[in-house]
């Protein structure tokens, strides 16, 4: 166990950090991480790049020692020793990506059980222990489940988890797949996670099928030559209603499905709030309203917000919500797998603006009734 042996290796060092100059593989989509490698090393180093909101010139690393050799002189940043075959995760995009190399069964260790949608880690709650979540880690639970590695995420700033880790001597690694603008550079992040458990070419084979589907689907769209509906996102948060950025993730994949953002102020980089009036107003002129928060139905809907029951998209019945696979307990498979399935949640969309081009039943979104 890394925790009681240690996970930097004492007897000198193999070279020097600058020898990881190799680029063992650099994403065409993700912007977040690469992985480097040296002349006559198989050893790699993952890196990643301002891996949480805010973050800038933000570097953090991981070193996956293979065949015995040792971290380089000057690295100063966790290590793995060998391929990871125990892991703890705490993003539920975490469990997609390790499913979708055919990996799932390396979980030890998850924050959140009962929001999982996964149907391996939801028939094997007696071996995968729930670590707990934000201010509530069971430190001795991951200590127990004996991890190689624990993926972790930032919000606003490093993990609160960083700390402790680096105390209990566990090695650790960013995942910042949850910044990517791209759909394709979210799915990506699925070959860092098969590098770690020594099958990188595994990654790049799952992956490298997406952007084949992904683009064929807006080749589809854009010989259909329709018109581009206008689309309205959200719904309230106490007086505000918080707008997505013109390069989001969410409004890349509406422009890639056909559609066209409602709004169009926010060039930044994160979500902006904007009164309820303006809101009003915008869903007035869109053609569609999609994900609905805790909304399931019309009625529910205009409950939330009774003063847009009479916006023409509400009238016209073009309400869809991205809930179609929730959990009893309030988890939604849409914040898990998704992210290695952009290709369907593209369809899903393609289905909604443009029902003509596609065939396929909805995987991810519903239709409000």
């Amino acid at each position: 166990m890394c925790a009681l042996s240690g996970c930097r290796q004492s007897g000198g060092n193999d070279g020097e950090v600058n020898d990881f100059s190799v680029s063992e593989y650099s994403p065409e989509y993700a912007s977040g991480f690469e992985i480097f490698g040296a002349e006559g090393k198989k050893s790699v180093i993952i890196t990643v790049s301002n891996p949480w909101q805010g973050s800038d010139s933000v570097t953090t690393r991981l070193f996956i020692s293979r065949d015995g050799e040792k971290a380089p002189a000057g690295f100063d940043g966790p290590v793995l020793e060998g391929d990871a075959k125990r892991i703890v995760a705490m993003s539920s995009t975490n469990i997609a990506m390790l499913d979708a190399i055919g990996k799932v069964a390396h979980l030890v260790g998850i924050s959140g059980m009962d929001y999982v949608s996964n149907p391996y880690v939801r028939s094997h709650r007696d071996s995968i222990v729930d670590v707990g979540y934000d201010g509530n880690i069971n430190y001795e639970m991951i200590l127990a489940a004996d991890p190689d590695i624990v993926l972790l995420y930032g919000v606003n700033g490093a993990s609160s988890m960083e700390h402790k880790l680096k105390e209990l001597n566990i090695p650790y690694m960013y995942v910042g797949d949850y910044l990517e603008e791209s759909p394709l550079g979210k799915a990506e992040w699925m070959v860092a996670l098969a590098e770690i458990t020594g099958d990188r070419a595994t990654g790049v084979q799952q992956f490298s099928e997406l952007p084949i589907r992904y683009n064929e689907l807006i080749k589809r769209v854009s010989e259909a030559k329709e018109r581009a509906p206008k689309v309205m996102f959200n719904t309230p948060y106490g007086d505000s209603w918080f707008m997505p950025s013109n390069s989001s993730y969410a409004v890349r994949l509406i422009e890639d499905a056909g559609a066209e953002y409602v709004y169009h102020k926010n060039s930044g980089n994160s979500s902006v709030p904007i009164d309820l009036e303006e809101a009003y107003m915008l869903a007035s002129e869109a053609d569609f309203w999609i994900h609905t928060g805790m909304a399931n139905s019309i009625e529910e809907l205009k409950s939330m917000c009774p003063k847009f029951g009479d916006v023409g998209c509400v009238a016209k019945g073009n309400i869809y919500n991205n809930t179609l696979r929730s959990t009893p307990q309030g988890g939604n498979d849409y914040f898990e797998s998704a992210v290695v399935h952009p290709d369907l949640v593209l369809r899903d969309l393609i289905k909604v603006f443009h029902p003509g081009l596609v065939d396929e039943e909805f995987v991810y979104y519903k239709k409000l009734l």
